[in-house]
């Protein structure tokens, strides 16, 4: 049963699964899930914020999972340690931005809080009220005598994450401001050097005496998105080189009121007799070449080379999860090159009439992401992304790229002839 504002209720779970859930569509904003550890009412530092540049706290207890898709139903995940949070922490709060628009523009939004092992739920909150907010506080999961209780709040903010961020004692880093189109560099008259005194010895420092410590790094709200203009980004300056990367595909008819909202990633459900395949071809810096994909049961591992895995092929829509792509950066200097791709295995014969996004989620570092142009072509297979590793330097390079096989040819072939793989090819099937 649905909570009213205000109202709260008892956790018995020691772990809990929070999911922070909307209804997608045409003009409907993403959104994304966050939580705040609190000590008396603030933050006790930046590392007390987990969100999406900022997945895991380092106490282990809060982690965001990330978002997956089934139907036009989007969730995004947060798991809760409820035992393992320190003693000093009281309450977590769970919030939720919106990215290109306000609340009053996502239809169905709410929150669950389910027990993290056997699924049972345990609060529900949807809100009704929101209107012009970009940041919301749904709930908080607070200590009272010693167990912990979920309260609905319902709180919003105008001022998007970073306001309510700050609010709660975050050092946000300023965006930096944009020049000015036009603008010249005027050179400064310079004042006369007016007489110095005589130079006093530098004073000398103790060996023992500590070093001042530099201000932490403010926390980073922006994400990256790739354009034709600037279409790649070193995952290395943004911090993203270990870990794991999810990759990720969102897309929408252009056409129809019902439509498909997929995501090969964290969720890939197949709608309407649509199969579709998310691949990548790889070369390791030993020369060694290969491709993970479910056909020919090709799924990878993480744990060895080529240190990329997909999970079983989800051919039904059923089964939630769906298919992940899972890239391990921690062996990035295995890597020579990778080229993630889709195939359309049956249920279309191309991606027209699609609109489509691309997200790369790096478990450390900004989420990446782009859209992909519209298919004018009769295209059953896309290049997404081609990363690759230029002198230990991660970069991932926006392709979006539909190619069209000559006939008898398959679209495996097709992008290796694209890209200069070099690769045998023998006919398989799932």
């Amino acid at each position: 049963m649905g909570m009213r504002k205000g109202t709260n209720v008892r956790i018995p779970a020691p772990a809990v699964r929070v999911e922070l859930g909307w209804r997608t569509g045409p003009g409907v904003p993403d959104a994304d899930a966050s939580a705040l550890l609190l000590a008396a009412g603030r933050v006790r530092s930046d590392a007390d914020f987990v969100f999406y540049n900022q997945a895991v706290h380092p106490s282990g207890a809060v982690r965001h999972d990330g978002k997956h898709t089934v139907g036009e139903s989007v969730t995004d995940t947060l798991t809760v340690d409820l035992a393992a949070l320190e003693a000093g922490v009281d309450t977590v709060l769970l919030a939720a931005s919106a990215d290109g628009g306000t609340f009053g523009q996502v239809p169905g939004l709410g929150i669950r809080v389910l027990d993290a092992g056997d699924g049972t739920e345990l609060a529900r909150f949807e809100s009704a009220d929101a209107t012009v907010e970009t940041a919301f506080v749904l709930g908080e999961l607070y200590r009272r005598q010693g167990e912990w209780k979920f309260r609905a709040v319902g709180q919003g903010y105008d001022s998007g994450l970073a306001g309510l961020a700050t609010d709660f004692g975050i050092s946000v880093e300023e965006p930096a401001a944009p020049e000015r189109p036009g603008a010249a560099t005027v050179p400064e008259a310079v004042p006369p050097i007016p007489p110095q005194p005589a130079a006093r010895p530098a004073p000398q420092w103790h060996p023992l005496a500590p070093a001042d410590e530099p201000a932490p790094a403010p926390v980073r709200l922006t994400k990256v998105t790739l354009t034709k203009d600037a279409p790649a980004v070193s995952l290395t300056k943004q911090g993203g080189t270990s870990g794991t990367l999810r990759v990720n595909l969102n897309w929408q008819t252009v056409h129809g009121t019902r439509g498909w909202a997929h995501k090969l990633g964290k969720a890939m459900g197949r709608q309407g007799g649509l199969d579709l395949d998310l691949g990548a071809l790889y070369e390791l810096s030993d020369g060694t070449k290969g491709v993970v994909q479910a056909l020919g049961n090709s799924f990878g591992s993480l744990r060895r080379p080529p240190y990329i895995h997909l999970d079983g092929d989800d051919r039904t829509g059923a089964v939630a999860e769906g298919e992940n792509l899972t890239v391990n950066l921690d062996h990035s200097a295995a890597f020579r090159r990778i080229l993630v791709f889709v195939t359309i295995y049956e249920g279309a014969r191309s991606f027209a009439n699609l609109h489509a996004t691309v997200t790369l989620q790096p478990q450390h570092g900004a989420p990446v992401d782009f859209a992909l142009d519209e298919c004018t072509v009769a295209s059953n297979v896309c290049a997404l992304a081609l990363i690759t590793n230029d002198g230990g330097d991660l970069v991932v390079q926006r392709e979006a790229r539909y190619l069209v096989p000559e006939r008898g040819v398959s679209p495996q072939r097709t992008l290796d002839h694209a890209y200069g793989w070099g690769m045998n090819w023998t006919p398989g099937r799932k």
